[in-house]
């Protein structure tokens, strides 16, 4: 006896097909799993036979076969639990009906009950693309999948309802297609919240309207983290491409909502700084996805960067280059998206205050210098703008006067944006951020007298290439924010003070 099962499987971003054959022969009793199941799929037997008998039904005796192809890709998980159940009960003639034009997936509990499981969108899209035209999964993922259309998303509380639906006994209802809609920005963080601090708010407009990676120096209270917080909140909102984008990747690493699994608002992401590289990167056996890719189209915040130990800020440098980051393991090379924004905090010492004007520093010169040089020269060279963010005086800590809220700033950002979408138009670049070095001579036209303030500070700070690139990119964005055609030097001189931070903690 023989059935066949459609169901899904995941690696990486992308779903694939999975064929659950059961074939139950005469012979001693056995239960076996091929395709290269891993432990959780291979526990499969256990769970779903305990579910068969507490869900009324009778486990065949004989020698049970289950394949899962492809044989030769690596299963994961227990989502193949629900159609293995499946295909036993109709192997073994319990159940008759069909489900050719449809796909289970769901971990099985011992009485029947149905659990959610991870990656619903990417398999959803997939099942899409497949012809197919319904998909069960668990009631706690319905919600994620409605988001796809033209499929039929059928929630399963558990194994009874689904077998009562599937006999044409009680329907169960194709849930609700949800729409995609934005909620407004979370009022307990604004930028009006922030007293003083010109610059730098300045400095993080430029890197929101540009898609910049920001680095913040200053001593411990001046507010570096607050500034960082509200980063989000003046960042244009998302797309619907860029939501199902980066729900993939939340869904695929189990980290969103049930209830609200759509990733409608920027992602933030704020790692400690005890993290390791692989987590920030991403890996395991299958690769899964780390937090650098978890903050795509969002930001990545890391407070106290020389903090993180070396390899985890080495990580980084790829990744800020390419907007993606590939992963290499014996089961395969893998590739996630991780276009983000980069905000990084940092004290200019380990106590906090060289440099600051009313409090000595009690760190010697040596102790500073390796501090500093905790943070590379190469990753220093792939943050746009370097900006120092000193201590807050008590006249702008008391002032009445209101601050400027972050919708009047996302405004600007917003309007900025606007330029760039239709500036590069068909190109596939979203920002100035993300523009290549062939297309810098293109788009980021200067003055004459713009282009002779650049090469005499090229050659006066000893500029790297990259960041004669960056250079000229915070510079198009600064004259976007102003709304003017080409670079002129105004664009240039306040681009070159936005990255001149360097020069004087690192430059001696």
């Amino acid at each position: 006896m023989f059935a066949k099962i459609k169901s899904l499987g995941l690696f990486g971003m992308d779903a694939y097909v999975v064929d659950v054959e059961a074939d139950i022969s005469s012979g001693l009793p056995s239960f076996d799993i091929v395709g290269l199941p891993d432990a959780a799929v291979k526990e499969s037997r256990d769970r779903v036979r305990a579910a068969i008998k507490n869900c009324g039904y009778k486990f065949p005796i004989g020698r049970i076969t289950i394949n899962l192809a492809p044989a030769d890709v690596k299963k994961e998980g227990s989502v193949y639990d629900l159609p293995i159940m499946i295909a036993i009960l109709s192997a073994s003639e319990q159940l008759s009906t069909d489900v050719d034009d449809s796909v289970f997936i769901g971990e099985v509990s011992l009485d029947g009950n149905i659990r959610k499981v991870n990656g619903i969108i990417a398999m959803a899209i997939k099942a899409r693309g497949e012809g197919i035209k319904n998909f069960f999964l668990p009631a706690d993922n319905a919600n994620e999948g409605s988001y796809v259309d033209n499929i039929n998303i059928f929630g399963v509380e558990n194994i009874k309802d689904l077998f009562a639906h599937l006999k044409g006994e009680k329907r169960l209802c194709v849930t609700e297609r949800q729409s995609f809609s934005r909620t407004e920005a979370d009022d307990k963080v604004d930028f009006s919240d922030v007293r003083g601090q010109v610059v730098a708010k300045k400095a993080l407009e430029v890197a929101a309207a540009g898609g910049h990676n920001i680095l913040l120096i200053g001593p411990p209270g001046s507010g570096k983290s607050m500034l960082a917080k509200r980063f989000p909140t003046i960042l244009p909102e998302m797309t619907f491409e860029e939501s199902m984008e980066s729900t993939k990747i939340h869904s695929i690493a189990g980290v969103i909502d049930k209830d609200n699994p759509m990733v409608i608002t920027r992602p933030f992401r704020s790692p400690h700084h005890t993290i390791s590289a692989t987590a920030l990167a991403g890996g395991g056996t299958v690769p899964s996805p780390g937090e650098i890719s978890l903050a795509h189209n969002g930001v990545l915040f890391m407070d106290e960067l020389p903090e993180f130990h070396r390899d985890v800020m080495e990580v980084m440098r790829q990744p800020l280059e390419d907007g993606k980051i590939t992963i290499s393991r014996v089961a395969g090379t893998l590739t996630y998206p991780c276009s983000i924004s980069l905000v990084a905090a940092m004290n200019p010492c380990p106590c906090g205050f060289f440099g600051h004007p009313t409090r000595s520093c009690t760190c010697s010169q040596k102790l500073v210098h390796k501090y500093l040089n905790k943070v590379s020269g190469p990753l220093l060279d792939r943050l746009d703008l370097h900006i120092e963010v000193p201590p807050v005086d008590y006249e702008s800590l008391s002032s009445e006067i209101k601050e400027e809220s972050s919708a009047t700033i996302r405004a600007r950002v917003n309007k900025a944006r606007q330029i760039q979408n239709e500036r590069y138009k068909g190109t596939g670049i979203t920002c100035n951020a993300r523009l290549t070095p062939s297309m810098l001579k293109k788009y980021c036209v200067m003055t004459d007298e713009a282009s002779t303030l650049l090469k005499a500070s090229f050659e006066a700070l000893s500029i790297s290439a990259r960041a004669y690139d960056r250079l000229l990119k915070v510079a198009r964005t600064i004259a976007d924010l102003e709304g003017r055609e080409n670079i002129e030097t105004h664009h240039i001189a306040e681009a070159i003070q936005f990255r001149s931070l360097d020069r004087k903690y690192w430059g001696e």
